[in-house]
């Protein structure tokens, strides 16, 4: 649910007056051109409580293939509790293909097949006991003017203990977002999002109710644009769940907040 050239981004339009979607400055519709790499790494920590990350080091490295198809792969790693525990964390695999491209509006379809964690708690390796497993599929689109792209997405996805388990009952979400992005100048850009993933399912696996268990979280950011390709961010997120059990009709803030930075890079 990312992807994020190359003159200044104020200079670079489409015949629409739209500003480039390629550009690598945290734009939601960013994707790579034919033949162009992309890495966007970053360092996150929570104020939360101990059962929350420390720190994680995520990575996201993609490739345009052709101007409307790019793959892409990205994980982190976690620390928690002061490092008395770290994990490899998610490792996925994704594409993305641009099905519409009108101008201004954007639309592509996204797909990616997750195992979590990879490594996790001196766990063996992908232990079929203590891994998941996730397939999504989705949509994004939205519209890329002169100076601000807004841009929303809707993703299914299917989680099971084993990779490759359709006998067995998996659980099934439902993600749906909104992102935003304004250009204040050449340099400076702000974004905002807000994403929700609720459970589909009536039961959980083990006979369990989810009773309509579901998350939010809302992000804030800043980015700065060293020069053409590359960029500097700066952002702040914060959640709130509802889960199943006596207090399953809460809604409970999370505890904490988390923040991070970012470079991103286009070549």
């Amino acid at each position: 649910m990312k992807k994020l050239a190359l003159t200044s981004l104020l200079a670079v339009f489409a015949v629409s007056g739209a500003h480039a979607a390629n550009v690598i400055d945290g734009n939601p519709l960013y994707m790579p051109k034919a033949g162009h790499f992309y890495s966007v790494s970053s360092l996150e920590s929570h104020t939360g409580s101990e059962e929350l990350k420390s720190w994680a080091m995520a990575e996201e490295f993609g490739y345009g293939i052709t101007d409307k198809l790019a793959v892409e792969v990205a994980t982190e790693v976690i620390d928690e509790r002061s490092f008395d525990k770290w994990s490899w964390g998610d490792m996925s695999l994704g594409a993305t293909f641009r099905a519409l491209d009108l101008g201004a509006w954007k639309a592509d379809l996204v797909g990616s097949y997750t195992v979590s964690p990879v490594w996790g708690d001196h766990e063996p390796w992908l232990d079929k006991d203590y891994t998941n497993y996730m397939w999504t599929a989705g949509v994004r689109g939205g519209y890329v003017a002169s100076n601000w792209t807004v841009a929303a997405h809707a993703l299914f996805t299917y989680w099971n203990l084993e990779s490759f388990n359709w006998d067995e009952d998996g659980i099934h979400l439902l993600t749906l977002g909104l992102d935003a992005q304004y250009l204040i100048d050449s340099h400076w850009s702000l974004l905002a999002g807000v994403e929700y993933t609720g459970v589909l399912d009536n039961a959980w696996p083990d006979g369990g109710k989810p009773k309509n268990e579901g998350e939010w979280s809302a992000e804030l950011g800043v980015n700065y644009n060293i020069d053409a390709t590359k960029f500097v961010g700066a952002y702040v997120n914060a959640g709130m769940d509802h889960h199943g059990g006596a207090a399953a009709d809460e809604w409970h803030v999370e505890n904490g907040f988390g923040f991070g930075a970012k470079f991103g890079i286009d070549f």
